[in-house]
């Protein structure tokens, strides 16, 4: 059977290795020169630098995606345990590091209020109980309708997930100090979402972060990207680079294939891995549309990124491998980003440096740096150069005023990567670098479906789907959509 593939991110590789593997004449087509969707690469001389993910969480599900075809992470790429995990730069606040010895973290949070720590292990362990029940009865799974979600043991089990109360209420409860609420919190950014629409069974973020352990494969996470590449093609698939689709092609409600700016290719099943709303509003006729523009308008989108590519001609002193810088006034920058009627280019923003070069010496020369800068945005709010020079500006200012590190004057290569890029590059629906946030209604069954409602043959894997946002999610996904594939095909 002929499987077109559209798309070669995360979601689309896996899904091409799994089908390959089972036999399936697999062709991947995608729209731009290199595999891995958002975890692209940019180069720039003896810089390098990942274009998108950079955590490297929840290694069981990694290693599980990789026995399916008798191998380990380790065959592909080498792993190290970061330590510290990542770097915490407080407004007007301390400066702590997280620790991979989680005993550290629980004397860390001693420091932060009485009983600190014991509330800490408390929590990791609720977070453990959840992740272990997502892991064995949940994520692996799909959703077709309201009932999947309701079956006799998700009902039994259900009353642990807190399923009713946000994830800002739940660790209120469990925390009094400002530090710690935001350290357990700060991981729903990985989801795309903001505490307070988030559901608390969700809180099992904290346990895979500071339980589990924050790695970092050799070479990045481009490594990982070439990993799964390579898997495909040993098993078959063939791959077509700079060739965008232009439509998937249907007749009475069965694919046929798909047209690309270059040919049209049959097949018998096809599987998008592009952004779900470009595939449903500009691939598809309307009438074939599962969810047309009114559906996701409806929508709440995970966040726009500024993301900067900065290569640096000395050693970053004060930067750790992962540094967080969080902002005082926490919940005005979610509501810059989460509130419509307050959406717009922050202030004083939180954001997130990625420094690779720390553990990995391909990223840059030595006696340099490959910085990684992302700063959260709304999706849809304006972009131009001149917003993002002057932001650049304000960003670097303040890496600057509060590490006491000179940036500026050290830079050798710059890229700056934003809402524009994003839509012309991937086709993000109003500029998003993640897709649907996590709230209640946009989990499980309520996330666009694996397959297509109107066109029989028509499958979609990655970010928008359950189980959700993150390099694990979308292997998960295609690991489902594969399961159900490979069963027609028996």
């Amino acid at each position: 059977m002929k499987l077109i593939i559209v798309g070669a991110g995360f979601g689309g590789l896996s899904a091409a290795a799994l089908l390959a593997k089972e036999g399936f004449d697999v062709t991947v087509i995608e729209k731009n020169e290199q595999p891995g969707g958002r975890a692209g690469t940019h180069r720039d001389g003896r810089y390098a630098f990942d274009m998108g993910p950079s955590w490297y969480l929840m290694p069981d599900v990694y290693e599980k995606f990789f026995a399916e075809f008798g191998k380990k992470p380790e065959d592909f790429y080498d792993l190290a345990r970061l330590d510290p995990s990542y770097r915490i730069y407080f407004e007007e606040g301390p400066t702590i590091d997280i620790a991979s010895d989680v005993s550290k973290n629980l004397a860390l949070f001693d420091t932060f209020e009485k009983d600190g720590g014991e509330k800490l292990r408390r929590y990791l362990n609720e977070g453990k109980e959840k992740y272990d029940l997502a892991i064995g009865q949940m994520l692996y799974r799909d959703y077709r309708s309201i009932f999947d979600m309701f079956d006799p043991h998700m009902i039994l089990e259900g009353r642990k997930f807190h399923i009713f109360e946000s994830l800002d209420s739940f660790v209120k409860k469990r925390f009094s100090s400002d530090e710690a609420r935001r350290i357990v919190q700060y991981s729903v950014g990985f989801l795309g979402s903001s505490p307070k629409n988030t559901p608390a069974f969700y809180h099992m973020m904290s346990y895979i972060d500071l339980s589990m352990g924050v790695w970092y494969p050799d070479g990045g996470m481009r490594k990982v990207v070439e990993g799964i590449y390579d898997l495909a093609r040993q098993n078959g698939a063939s791959f077509r680079f700079n060739e965008p689709v232009t439509s998937i092609d249907v007749s009475d409600g069965v694919t046929t294939g798909v047209t690309t700016s270059n040919d049209t290719y049959e097949a018998d099943i096809v599987i998008v891995n592009a952004d779900y709303p470009h595939a449903e509003m500009a691939l598809l006729e309307p009438q074939y549309a599962t969810y047309p523009e009114k559906y996701w308008k409806k929508r709440e989108i995970a966040p726009s990124a500024f993301v900067v590519y900065l290569g640096i001609n000395k050693k970053a002193e004060s930067l750790a491998h992962h540094t967080l810088f969080l902002d005082k006034d926490w919940e005005e920058n979610f509501h810059r980003i989460f509130d419509p009627a307050q959406a717009e280019w922050p202030e004083s923003p939180s954001y997130y440096v990625n420094v690779p070069s720390k553990t990995d010496a391909s990223a840059a020369p030595e006696d340099g740096e490959a910085l990684f800068i992302l700063v959260p945005l709304a999706p849809g709010i304006p972009d131009s150069p001149e917003i993002r020079e002057r932001f650049y500006n304000q960003i670097i200012d303040h890496i600057e005023s509060t590490t006491g590190e000179s940036i500026r004057d050290a830079v050798v290569t710059k890229r700056i990567f934003a809402l524009g890029d994003f839509e012309e590059r991937y086709n993000a629906y109003r500029g998003t670098a993640l897709g649907l946030t996590h709230s209640l209604f946009q989990t499980a069954f309520w996330r666009p479906a694996h397959q297509s409602r109107k066109v029989e043959n028509l499958y979609y894997t990655g970010q928008y789907t359950h189980p959700g946002i993150g390099v694990p999610m979308t292997l998960i996904s295609s690991q489902i959509i594969a399961d159900e594939i490979a069963g027609r095909k028996r």
